[in-house]
């Protein structure tokens, strides 16, 4: 019996489907249903009653899962503390993320990570995706939490976190604040502003109007903060992804849904880092914070 085998049909019992859990595990239908079969053969026992499309568990069956997830749980813990022992130099995580990103759960992954890891220092900086890019390219930091703009590349891990939508933080002093859904076409009299620093300025301005299609008329802000001060002042308007958990909107300040051309705007929001930079950290940072979002989005 092989603890794959176990994983197998712990993820088919968890998704109530052959189908779906195949895919979960990245092999074939047919595949997972032979290795569902094997294992009640080497058990000499039937763990699934199938009838037609559906399927229930026998009692043997809702044993061996329970069991099975206990073991597969306890498997993973010794591979991660076997990793750990291995990589124990290895005691800072850098993380980058980008300036205008507001969701919950990037803190809470970095407080989750701390909590389990309290010996490696985690540093952390706010860039724009141009920053962030010459910062995990010359070994600024280890791994960046961003916005795909370019094509994958074979030289890195590309880990797609979530495909997020965009909203508008706009004054509810502005006309348009009354609007359940705005547009690019409306909005084009109405500033834009991004989170850039002077030497970025040009590149995220390029990105938003050559690839998102907004107006070429936009205010700059250092972060966050500033932004959302420039919003309450009636200045323009934030451009923000909907990644995760966001905080309470301010008072006084309208978040609403960014179309264009009829679309609802919509970005992937990746964590990348160089493979030959490669380690247990930057591997178990990316999954915590997969599996917050995730969580999340089915909140």
């Amino acid at each position: 019996m092989l603890l794959r085998q176990m994983k197998y049909f712990v993820t088919v019992v968890d998704c109530s489907s052959f189908t779906e859990a195949a895919e979960q595990c990245y092999i074939s239908q047919s595949a997972i249903s032979q290795q569902i079969h094997s294992l009640e053969e080497e058990l000499g026992v039937q763990l699934i009653h199938r009838e037609n499309r559906r399927f229930d568990l026998t009692p043997a069956g809702e044993y061996f899962y329970t069991q099975s997830k206990l073991l597969l749980d306890e498997a993973d813990r010794i591979r991660r503390e076997t990793i750990r022992i291995a990589q124990m130099d290895e005691s800072r995580l850098r993380i980058g993320y980008l300036r205008n990103y507001s969701g919950q759960e990037l803190h809470m992954a970095v407080a989750e990570f701390s909590g389990l890891y309290p010996d490696i220092s985690i540093e952390i900086v706010a860039g724009t995706h141009e920053e962030l890019y010459d910062l995990i390219r010359f070994g600024g930091v280890d791994i960046v939490i961003s916005d795909q703009r370019r094509a994958f590349s074979e030289a890195y891990e590309n880990k797609i976190l979530l495909e997020c939508e965009c909203i508008a933080e706009i004054s509810d002093n502005h006309p348009l604040s009354i609007n359940n859904t705005l547009t690019l076409k409306e909005l084009k009299q109405t500033p834009c502003i991004l989170i850039a620093p002077s030497k970025y300025q040009d590149s995220e301005a390029a990105y938003y109007r050559d690839t998102l299609g907004f107006s070429d008329h936009f205010l700059y802000a250092e972060n966050l903060e500033e932004g959302r001060l420039m919003v309450l002042g009636n200045r323009g308007f934030l451009p923000l992804e909907t990644i995760g958990t966001l905080p309470p909107k301010l008072p006084k300040i309208k978040r609403i849904a960014l179309f264009n051309q009829g679309v609802l705007i919509k970005r992937t929001i990746c964590a990348f880092w160089l493979k030959q930079n490669t380690n247990y950290y930057i591997e178990e940072f990316a999954e915590t914070l997969s599996a917050l979002i995730k969580q999340s989005n089915r909140a």
